[in-house]
């Protein structure tokens, strides 16, 4: 048997020994720490995955809407970008403005007035404050396993403690073999609960980074599509 192997086995059965040798109440909170840490990865992998695709369609839909001629040919072609928040703000602020310009006559007016431009304006900053709270959601889970995780670890650990020496002063035999088991698994909570904490604490951070990132990104492309939509169709005094 190679070195690894015999180093895995011996922790494995390390670890083995002192899950059973914990108090229910260790026990509990060991499989309520695992069950934070599910929690914690998927809503680490589904939002990787959702803000590296927003990404990649936010590059994508930029520039399609830079190379254009006017700014509302993607609108007027009837392209559907799913899952792009710049595109959600582009449509948000096209639709509120082909509806302006549609007379109650029938007949297309040419230009809007100011008074309807800024609620063309308005529509698309409800646009970027739905989008990014999207990007957002589900940041929760992994701000709950960095902050509450060491704390849960922590009560494991001193619960246990508590009950080890409770133990020993009934028998009243304080020596290493008896206290060591106790005291091991006791501990064996806390580097649950920092095993949950670490990992949720750096993605955590990475995503926040990423999130604004993305906030700035469609409030700069709230402004410039603004910029554009008055320029083409705002009627001039």
């Amino acid at each position: 048997m190679t070195p690894s192997i015999t180093l895995f086995a011996a922790a494995n059965s390390g670890l083995f020994y002192i899950l059973k040798t914990a108090s229910i109440e260790g026990q509990l909170i060991i499989g309520l720490l695992v069950l934070f840490s599910i929690f914690a990865w998927s809503t680490m992998v589904s939002k990787g995955l959702q803000m590296r695709r927003a990404r990649s369609l936010n590059d994508l839909f930029l520039s399609e809407f830079r190379g254009q001629q006017s700014v509302m040919d993607i609108h007027t072609r009837r392209i559907q970008v799913e899952g792009c928040p710049l595109f959600v703000v582009y449509q948000e602020g096209c639709m509120d403005l082909d509806k302006r310009l549609s007379a109650k006559d029938g007949q297309r007016r040419q230009y809007v007035s100011m008074k309807s431009m800024e609620h063309v304006k308005r529509s698309m900053e409800g646009a970027v404050a739905r989008e990014s709270l999207g990007l957002e959601s589900g940041l929760i889970t992994l701000a709950i396993a960095v902050s509450g995780a060491p704390f849960l670890g922590l009560l494991g650990t001193v619960w246990g403690v508590m009950n080890t020496f409770a133990a020993i002063s009934q028998k009243g035999n304080a020596t290493l073999v008896t206290m060591a088991p106790g005291v091991s698994a006791a501990l064996a909570t806390t580097v649950a609960g920092l095993l949950v904490a670490i990992p949720s604490m750096f993605a955590y951070n990475w995503l926040v980074h990423n999130l604004r990132v993305h906030t700035v990104e469609l409030d700069n492309f709230a402004q410039e599509l603004a910029s554009k939509l008055e320029t083409e169709y705002l009627e001039e005094d």
